[in-house]
């Protein structure tokens, strides 16, 4: 939140310890430059949930009350589509999704020629999950392979602008859209390999 003139101040919502530094952002609600900066996670905006470094790595806060409600069960897909991984988070993209997500995601940007993380059902992505897709993308290279994403919601497209990142990813508006470019089959064509995580 904004604490004085151009100086942002977060709290972490687990253990309450708040750190201050100059925002560099013109908007006073967007804190993910400081955030990212002081090696937080949580949201890039001032409202959203907050941890700080020594909390990240244990239990998640509470969700936000407006937040929609997570889906059961697996909390992402892989399916392989002809030539294309693609990788389907199921719920907001955050540190405890991205601990899980890493494998998968890493292996396929090694084993595929293209990589398509589908962000349709992710509304919020923090700083962890942030630099998991920017290492996919950097093994998918090294591989000479693509990596691309579809699908983004409005904060996902805001945080990648803000993080000067939406020139670096491929988007495409749907998973369709992206795979008709990749030239993988449609989802619903038979013979294909799906895969649900655990």
């Amino acid at each position: 939140m904004p604490a004085g003139d151009r100086t942002a101040l977060v709290i972490c919502d687990q253990c309450g310890r708040e750190d201050t530094t100059v925002d560099a952002t013109s908007d006073g609600e967007l804190v993910w430059p400081m955030v990212a900066q002081l090696g937080w996670t949580g949201s890039a905006f001032s409202t959203g949930p907050h941890r700080c470094p020594g909390c990240s790595s244990g239990t998640p806060p509470p969700p936000e009350p407006t937040a929609r409600p997570r889906t059961h069960g697996a909390s992402y897909d892989v399916r392989t589509l002809g030539p294309a991984a693609v990788i389907t988070p199921l719920t907001d993209f955050d540190a405890d999704l991205a601990e899980s997500l890493r494998d998968d995601l890493m292996a396929a940007a090694a084993t595929h020629p293209h990589v398509l993380v589908d962000l349709h059902a992710v509304e919020f992505l923090d700083s962890t999950a942030l630099g998991l897709l920017v290492r996919g993308r950097q093994e998918a290279r090294q591989h000479g392979a693509t990596f691309d994403l579809s699908e983004p919601s409005r904060f996902v497209l805001t945080v990648l602008h803000t993080m000067r990142l939406e020139g670096v990813f491929r988007i495409f508006p749907d998973q369709q859209a992206a795979l008709e470019v990749l030239g993988a089959p449609h989802p619903d064509s038979p013979a294909l390999s799906d895969r649900p995580a655990d």
